[in-house]
């Protein structure tokens, strides 16, 4: 690929998150080669769906959360580290797990060092929750209760000083 050509594929998953927060999913593919400044054409030839290029979209979303987790440590306590990186949530896709396990796991071994978190979880069982909460988000009604149960499960996690 050409370096271009390169440069145009990657603006358009950045500017597709600012087109689809303000327009929503079905915000009309033009309007997202205008934001990214490329050609009208330019969208379709990178992602032939809809669906790749909210897959795009996600996948840049996850790899900015992993590699938000350093920097977030050396700002903050690593529980209120991890407490940011869990209150981001999302219904991981398969590919991403991963990437999500890594960043949550050095957190949580953060927390662990700091003696602010249990050590007997594990970054699966954290991420099994945090998908549990996006499905409860997902649910109709359900986005009060769901944006506490990120606080809930991690104050559920802390280390219970006697």
């Amino acid at each position: 690929m050409r370096a271009d050509a390169r440069r145009n594929r990657e603006k358009i998953p950045t500017a597709a998150v600012r087109v689809f927060t303000a327009q929503g999913l079905d915000a009309r593919m033009e309007h997202i080669a205008q934001e990214a400044g490329v050609g009208s054409a330019t969208p379709y030839r990178n992602f032939p769906t809809r669906e790749a290029l909210v897959e795009a979209v996600y996948r840049n979303e996850v790899a900015q959360l992993r590699d938000a987790a350093p920097a977030l440590r050396a700002r903050t306590s690593p529980d209120e580290a991890l407490r940011a990186i869990a209150a981001t949530g999302g219904d991981p896709y398969g590919h991403s797990r991963e990437m999500i396990r890594a960043a949550i796991a050095s957190l949580m071994d953060a927390c662990a060092a700091a003696g602010t978190i249990r050590t007997d979880i594990t970054a699966a069982d954290i991420a099994a929750a945090l998908e549990g909460i996006a499905l409860t988000s997902a649910g109709a009604g359900h986005r009060r209760q769901a944006e506490r149960l990120p606080d809930l499960t991690l104050d559920g996690l802390s280390v219970r000083r006697p």
